[in-house]
Order: C-alpha cells, then structure tokens, then sequence
C-alpha cells in the first residue's frame, strides 16, 4: 500500500445498504464543492491584445509533444510564448527549451524546480504534465501563485491532496482546463447530444476494456538517464527518500508511489468522458482488484498489469473499467441503453441488444459530429474571455473522486463511498 494513501474510515453495513436503496431509487446523492468563480469574478484574464506568457512544468514526453506542439498550432490566432520550462531531467529540459527558441527566437529560462518557475516575474499561465504524484503538488502551488492552468490528468493520487488543490484553485479564480481532452472531441460531443435525445432509452451499463499485450511504461524504459542529470529529490516530492533508481524515474508509470495503474491512467480519461456523454453526478460505491499478474521481472513494477473497476452511480448505471495488459483481444467502449447501444470505438449507435427496441433506431447510424475548439484553443481563449473552460476544475475533480475510490478499494480490498459534505472517501466494513 501506498505510505502516502488517502486516508479511509470505516462504514457501518447499514450505512452500505441505505446507499444501495438509495441507488436503486434513484434518489440523487448531493455534492458539495466551492463555488465557481464567475466570470467576472476572474480579475487575471488576460487582454485581448496581451501576449500570454507561459511556463512549462513537465517537459517529458507528455510535456513537449502533447502541450507545447498542441497549443503551438494556434500561436497566430492567440499571440502567446513559452517562456519558461521546469524539469528535473536536464535533457527533457534542454529539448523544451529548443524547441521554445526555434518558434519564438530566444532562449526561455530553464529551471529545475517548479517553485523558481512560478517565482518568475511575468508568467501568467502553465501547463502541467509532470508525474501522477506530483500534480496536486503543482496545481495548488500555480493556483496559489495566480496562474492560469493547464493541467494533466489524474488530478490526484490522494484525496486530501485533491480537496486542498482544488480549494486553492477556487481561491485564485484562475482559468483552469483539466487534460481530459475528449470531451473537447466532435464526435464525444455529439455523443452526447445522441444520449440526451433518448434515443438509447435508460442506460443500465457503461463499460471500457482496454487491453493490450504489454504495460505501457516498458516502452519509457532504456532512455540512459543518469544520476548527474536528475534533481531525484525534485523528482519524488513527498515520496521517501532512496537512491537513484533509473527504472523509477523513466517507467514512473508502473509504479504504484508515482502512478496508480491503468485505471487511474487510462481509466480517468474513460471515466471523464462518460461524465460528460452522462451528465453524471459522482459515484454511489466502487469496487476495484488487480494485481502485477504477468509482467514480473526484474524492475519490479507495482502497478497492477491486470485489473478491474466498478462504480454504480445514483442515476441507476453500473460503469466498469478494466485493463488486461497481458493479452490484447476483447477491448471495447460501449454503453448499453434499453433501446439500443452507443459504441464509443466507431462513434456509432444502433438498437442491437435493445429489450424496449421500438424501431426509432434503423441499422448502424453514425453519430453526427458537433464542431467546437480543441482543448488547447479553448484553454488559450478561455483566458482572455474569462469564460469556463471545457474540462473545468468541478469536472476533474469529479473524476478524480470515482479514480480515487478505485485506489483506496484497491488498496484495501474493499467496497468505497463518497461522503459529499466532508469530501472523504470511506470504506465499508
């Protein structure tokens, strides 16, 4: 278990079975978050003639090809420059800022620490795309520095860490996207128009199996990092202390102390966009086991290869995401309704599977796309406007809530729920 694990408290078995009758009433279960700053409220948005002035926190793989070429592409329409770049690995660093200098014809400040990046006079955004177990680190730091924020998901690996982050944000009242970027998709969208149409009727299940024949961290492995060349203290934040290990820093992803698996990765993206296609509200309970199954080897990867998570949510659907990364057949996005079925993988729905099939839905019928800015774009325009971004803070923390009861019943074997007045997540007994 995680030494740095959200704490979880124990609930009676009656509190478990009002929650199920709860559930199966459809009964809403109340949320509580800080209010949203308005838009007038937002005092930091940039002028519209204002170059932004931007600051990279993450320069990996992520960081450089990810968010520096994709909000790069809109450079004419919105007049910003990157600025400043912060990594704790040299040659990442020193990539970014090359690749800053050949677009915008001078040299940004490289800094190691995030914390000298924010110190810095003049920035007034940054984008996020440092490790898992860093980004409520950095987030609630930009946020309490007053900038404007882009940021990676999962929003969180603990849920004190979450809740602190996300208050300091609505403190700032900053312009904050969340990089749960397929809800700015045409296509999600317009999965979603489809589902509020009715045309599906109730929706019982919605599930995600994304397999594959091997983890997706082997391949960060054999990038010839070197203990010179790291801030390795920069690199593991609150984690404990220990030598150099090259296989941690490249492959953080399998390790459960940096990153916690497939579900929490791969998972959040699928979890964040069924919010959205759903209107969803959080998760009733989760239950959620896995566990290093194939891949065991000599760089002793903790996060689980093969694994399994369920939520039920109060308007009555069972969501389910799981991962096999031993064996790639069976993988599929679907959401199953009473009248039919909307297959994320071809943006495509039809009656097949249907019980109340009424002849409204007439063979395979390709999900009509609805036009809107790409994430970045939105992020860029957002702060100059003043206006909600797309991934809003309130939407990321909704998704880091149902990865998170996936965590701690990971970690504890058991059945989790969500306590919307203290924001904890607690255990059943």
């Amino acid at each position: 278990m995680n030494a740095s694990s959200p704490a979880s408290a124990s609930v009676r078995r009656r509190d478990f079975l009002k929650a199920s009758a709860s559930l199966l009433g459809g009964a809403a279960i109340a949320t509580r978050l800080p209010a949203s700053a308005s838009a007038a409220e937002r005092s930091r948005s940039v002028g519209a003639n204002d170059r932004i002035r931007i600051g990279i926190i993450g320069c990996g793989s992520r960081g450089r090809t990810a968010h520096m070429e994709g909000i790069y592409k809109h450079v004419a329409e919105t007049n910003f420059e990157i600025v400043a770049v912060c990594d704790p690995w040299r040659l990442h660093r020193e990539q970014a800022a090359a690749m800053a200098k050949q677009w915008f014809g001078r040299e940004p400040r490289q800094f190691v620490s995030y914390r000298d990046l924010l110190a810095m006079d003049g920035i007034d955004a940054v984008m996020i795309s440092s490790p898992d177990h860093l980004h409520t680190t950095h987030l609630e730091a930009a946020a309490n520095a007053g900038k404007h924020i882009y940021v990676e998901k999962p929003l969180a690996t603990e849920m004190d860490r979450l809740v602190r982050a996300v208050d300091a944000v609505k403190r700032a009242g900053t312009v904050v996207q969340v990089g749960t970027q397929l809800r700015s998709e045409p296509e999600i969208v317009g999965m979603r128009e489809v589902m509020r149409s009715g045309v599906l009727g109730k929706i019982s299940k919605i599930e995600e199996h994304r397999n594959r024949t091997k983890p997706y961290w082997y391949q960060y492995l054999g990038r010839g990092v070197r203990e010179e060349d790291v801030d390795w203290k920069e690199f593991l934040g609150d984690r404990p202390m220990r030598p150099f290990n090259p296989s941690q820093y490249e492959a953080w992803y399998g390790y459960w102390e940096f990153s916690q698996g497939p579900v929490a990765q791969w998972g959040a993206h699928f979890l964040d966009t069924a919010h959205f296609i759903m209107d969803a509200s959080f998760p009733v309970s989760c239950m959620c086991t896995g566990a290093v199954v194939t891949w065991k080897d000599e760089h002793r990867f903790t996060a689980p290869d093969c694994v399994s998570a369920t939520w039920l949510y109060p308007e009555g659907y069972m969501l389910c995401s799981s991962n096999n990364l031993g064996n790639s057949m069976g993988s599929r996005k679907l959401f199953y309704g009473s009248k039919g079925t909307l297959n994320l993988d071809d943006a495509s729905y039809s009656a097949e599977g249907g019980i109340e099939r009424d002849g409204s839905i007439r063979g395979k019928v390709a999900v009509p796309s609805v036009e809107r800015p790409d994430h970045y774009m939105n992020w860029l325009q957002c702060m100059r406007s003043g206006e909600t971004p797309q991934a809003s803070i309130d939407a990321g923390y909704l998704h880091a809530v149902a990865v998170l009861m996936a965590v701690v019943s990971h970690e504890t074997g058991k059945q989790t729920f969500y306590n919307a007045a203290s924001r904890t997540i607690r255990t059943v007994v």
